[in-house]
């Protein structure tokens, strides 16, 4: 009898034990299923990136620009700052918007982008605020964009010759090309660039076609002689600290991504480590976009990217948006499909800026963005 007793106790605390464990095991179970759904939550949080809502055929002159800029100033106060950087030969605000969070006042790398220093290449200025559109209405919801402008201060200039987008016109208002007016290469004809300015003070000649050396563009008399691009210099001086990390200039429309050298031999010797950051940004943009990595097809004396690499040795690039059927050249700048030429945009935009440490300490930029849905979209053609 007792020692039935004793072996009901033993099954008793057997039965006790394992029940104990298949219980802690279950309650063990429910805190992992439980950590599990916070988790799949704060992904959650992490919502996909919306682009804007745009319309094709919707652009914007330099009252629509300046009215967009004015509107994310009071729509978003503490992550936008709108300011002028000088004014057009008519007078006009160059404006410059500023994208970062202000309530966070840490040291951050900065970048500069801008557009439209060609009047007639609207697509240019486009992209610059469909960029800043971008930025800030994904702003707090998605976590990629939320970290870029808690650590980043991006420069945007939209419009750096408002004159020559109201006219339509590739020159500003003295007829000279805006893009051959930095001193780097100054007026050499073989750069098809022409040391004019006005002749005689009045009179405007804004290209010259001669024998041997093709089509020669107004540089004007000296660099710098136009107030866009004494404001263009003055903004990169202001901005160009040891956290100043890249700088890009868009246009359209020989459809590729470009990085110095332009003109002629540099200045200075480009660096192995310099030449494969280059050839690195090159090949990415060529692999996951529509856009080549083809160089130009002749030299070009006198311009922003080639100068701003000079003088700050920064990571400098020229972005060619949309194909050479739109060049305004040849094709008088048709401007349709506006929607499509914006959403390739992002993705080059948005590897430059997660790269924006590697660019600045000159590593490879081998960040890959998250893209939102629908971008790139499949060529046109």
């Amino acid at each position: 009898m007792i020692r039935r007793k004793t072996n009901l106790l033993r099954l008793f605390f057997l039965f006790s034990i394992l029940a104990t464990a298949i219980f802690t095991g279950c309650i063990e179970e429910e805190k992992v299923v439980e950590k599990s759904e916070i988790l799949t939550l704060e992904i959650q949080l992490d919502f996909p990136s919306i682009l804007p809502d745009w319309k094709d055929g919707k652009y914007h002159n330099y009252g629509a620009t300046m009215k967009m800029l004015t509107d994310f100033n009071a729509k978003f106060p503490d992550l936008v700052d709108v300011f002028s950087i000088g004014k057009s030969v008519l007078g006009r605000d160059i404006r410059c918007i500023k994208i970062t969070n202000e309530k966070n006042n840490q040291a951050k790398f900065s970048c500069l982008i801008d557009g439209c220093i060609h009047g007639n290449e609207w697509e240019a200025g486009e992209a610059c605020l469909y960029l800043a559109d971008y930025l800030l209405i994904n702003f707090g919801n998605n976590i990629t964009v939320t970290t870029i402008l808690n650590t980043t201060e991006i420069y945007i200039v939209p419009l750096i010759n408002p004159d020559g987008r109201q006219q339509n016109t590739r020159w500003n208002a003295n007829s000279i090309d805006l893009n051959r007016n930095f001193d780097v290469d100054f007026g050499r004809l073989r750069g098809h660039s022409l040391p004019l300015g006005k002749l005689f003070g009045c009179i405007e000649i804004p290209y010259l076609i001669i024998p041997r050396f093709g089509s020669l563009t107004n540089a004007g008399r000296r660099p710098f002689s136009e107030p866009e691009s004494q404001a263009m210099k003055s903004l990169m001086i202001n901005i160009a600290d040891e956290h100043f990390s890249f700088y890009t200039n868009c246009h359209t429309a020989v459809h590729n991504f470009i990085t110095p050298w332009s003109a002629f031999k540099p200045p200075f010797e480009i660096t192995l480590q310099e030449k494969n950051v280059f050839a690195y940004t090159k090949q990415w943009v060529a692999t996951y976009t529509e856009y080549e990595d083809t160089p130009l097809s002749y030299s070009a004396s006198g311009t922003v990217t080639d100068w701003c690499f000079k003088e700050f040795h920064v990571p400098c690039f020229t972005f060619e948006l949309l194909s050479k059927e739109y060049e305004p050249w040849i094709h008088a700048g048709q401007h349709d499909h506006l929607v499509h030429w914006m959403k390739t945009t992002i993705p080059v935009y948005l590897y430059l800026i997660i790269n924006i440490e590697n660019l600045n300490q000159w590593n490879i930029p081998d960040n890959q963005p998250c893209l939102p849905g629908g971008v790139p979209p499949p060529p046109l053609h």
